[in-house]
């Protein structure tokens, strides 16, 4: 890949295949910007044309992973009007959304707080792995606005359920860390040293998988999120597994099973 350059986001390739992506406004808690969040979108397509690419992981520098929309360009917000506003909430969202949707498994490293966009941001990602000092609150309702930001209305209830989600929606509260991982807001929890090192194992696991297998599975799961019926859910799952079988990969993993040695995957 050819690493683009970011005001706000920092990328390394810590191994094949897996790149990091660091929030870099440590100062500001990793505050969002339109600046950052017309980078998501930018940081979404360039990872998006890196064949070599099998996971990302998203953390922050600093203290804190997100502390949600920076202050400094809020308070300019009365002041848009209307459709002011609507078009910069549009941005931020199609921000989140290109993250959400990179074709390969996104890891959030929740190092810190993650509050307002920044729980958003987090509930994006397909995995999540905290530090004990992470902190999830959605307060929008606590400066006036809904909790229906940036996908949370739709993201919540699907991992820790209607009434649990309604709690954290209309108090406001803190979830910490011991919390988030007992109601499934996080896969696990670990100590903060272990953080970045438990994301890369995760990243090492699903890299011995199929690269097509991987990507199909994530567009499976994520679609049938949001379809109507059953039905459906199984014609979606019957065209990935018809498509893969047309691959290099699916006879290489059955030969690599009948000659019980680790499979070759290529991708292709």
């Amino acid at each position: 890949m050819n690493t683009p350059e970011f005001e706000t986001i920092l990328l390394d390739r810590p191994v094949d295949g897996v790149v990091v992506a660091t929030l870099n406004r440590p100062d500001r808690l990793n505050a969002q910007t339109d600046t950052m969040f017309r980078e998501f979108e930018r940081l979404a397509r360039a990872l998006n044309d890196d064949d070599d690419l099998r996971v990302v992981i998203l953390t922050g520098a600093g203290r804190a992973f997100c502390a949600g929309f920076d202050l400094d360009d809020a308070k300019n917000l009365p002041g848009l009007g209307a459709l002011g506003f609507l078009h910069q909430q549009e941005r931020a969202a199609r921000g989140l959304h290109a993250l959400r949707h990179i074709r390969v498994p996104l890891i959030a490293a929740v190092n810190g707080p993650a509050a307002g966009g920044g729980f958003s941001l987090a509930l994006a990602a397909d995995i999540r792995i905290a530090s004990p000092t992470a902190r999830f609150n959605a307060a929008f309702v606590k400066i006036g606005l809904t909790a229906g930001d940036l996908g949370v209305s739709w993201l919540l209830p699907r991992l820790v359920g209607p009434a649990r989600a309604n709690e954290i929606a209309f108090t406001g509260a803190q979830v910490d860390a011991e919390e988030a991982e007992r109601i499934g807001l996080v896969n696990k929890v670990v100590p903060a040293d272990q953080l970045m090192s438990e994301c890369l194992a995760m990243a090492e696991l699903i890299k011995a998988n199929s690269p097509g297998g991987v990507q199909l599975s994530k567009r499976a799961i994520q679609n049938n999120l949001e379809v109507a019926s059953y039905a459906a859910a199984i014609e979606l799952e019957n065209r990935g597994q018809a498509l893969l079988t047309r691959s290099a990969d699916m006879p290489e993993a059955l030969a690599a099973f009948l000659e019980k040695r680790p499979a070759n995957f290529t991708g292709e």
